[in-house]
């Protein structure tokens, strides 16, 4: 159970089992905890570059293949030179 709460979650704990084999179950927290969303990690400078690049060429998820393969051979070195 994952509820919202802004920039917190509200999770469940893993429930108790058994497995067929173990002499007695295990796991099984009560309760809930609240968890904060990952921070995103800083770029590098590389990764900043093509960035700008990629987005200067038109670059985005969802686009043809062909489009990708010319951006990428005409587009993307231009922009390093």
């Amino acid at each position: 159970m994952i509820l919202s709460l802004g920039a917190f979650v509200k999770r469940g704990r893993p429930k108790r089992y058994k497995a067929k084999d173990a002499p007695y179950p295990v796991g099984g927290n009560h309760g809930l905890y609240l968890a904060s969303f990952p921070r995103p990690y800083p770029k590098t400078s590389q990764q900043k570059k093509i960035g700008e690049a990629a987005r200067a060429c038109g670059i985005k998820a969802g686009i043809k293949k062909s489009d990708l393969m010319t951006a990428m051979k005409d587009c993307i070195p231009t922009k390093f030179r």
